[in-house]
């Protein structure tokens, strides 16, 4: 897979699951429709055999793990299969389990005191969270003159709607979602309906 999480798709799902036996369904049916990188967020008892699931029986999917707060966080979906990890916020501590890890990452941040702070550790590719709350586009794009070298997936508040104005931008690579995963649509198993939505946030490009 490509070294950098912010260039496999141009939505990346955030997916919570109560039942792990969804898993592998609703992952097949969002790889189906585009979206190939599956973030799970560790929210949830069945988090990492949701994981585990989907690492071993959907190949074409790259399924990573959200809500990474802790370095016990970062073995656990390691050893569960996970391929990429993502924190809603970042420590020293965290940030050194992450990279230890050797998996491509996205630490999460809100404030330009804190991008600079990671830039100053060597790590380019950052998750604005959360997003519409944070600032939305406007302030994503006020970071781009001072610090072009930041790169984000914005996560958190994002719509099918303004998903465009965000991926329009210089320093967006990818956003996150859980539009295409509406909790009705998992509840009911309706797959199909999972897949129509995430063919039309893949065609989404800024």
């Amino acid at each position: 897979m490509t070294s950098s999480v912010l260039d496999l798709a141009p939505v990346v799902p955030v997916v919570v699951l109560e039942d792990a036996a969804d898993a592998v369904p609703l992952a097949r049916a969002l790889v189906a429709g585009g979206l190939p990188a599956i973030e799970v967020t560790l929210r949830t008892a069945a988090a990492l055999d949701a994981i585990r699931a989907i690492a071993a029986e959907v190949p074409d999917a790259v399924v990573g793990a959200g809500t990474v707060i802790s370095a016990r966080n970062v073995a656990d979906t390691v050893a569960a299969g996970a391929r990429f990890l993502v924190s809603p916020g970042w420590t020293d501590a965290l940030l050194d389990a992450m990279k230890a890890s050797g998996l491509p990452f996205l630490p999460g941040v809100s404030t330009t005191s804190e991008v600079v702070a990671l830039l100053e550790r060597g790590v380019t590719e950052m998750k604005f969270f959360p997003a519409e709350a944070a600032g939305g586009t406007a302030y994503l794009k006020a970071l781009s003159a001072p610090l072009p070298q930041a790169r984000f997936c914005p996560t958190g508040g994002i719509s099918a709607a303004s998903a465009p104005s965000y991926l329009a931008l210089p320093n967006v690579g990818c956003v996150g979602g859980s539009w295409m995963v509406p909790g009705d649509a998992v509840a009911a198993r309706d797959w199909a309906r999972v897949e129509r939505l995430a063919a039309g946030a893949a065609a989404l490009r800024g």
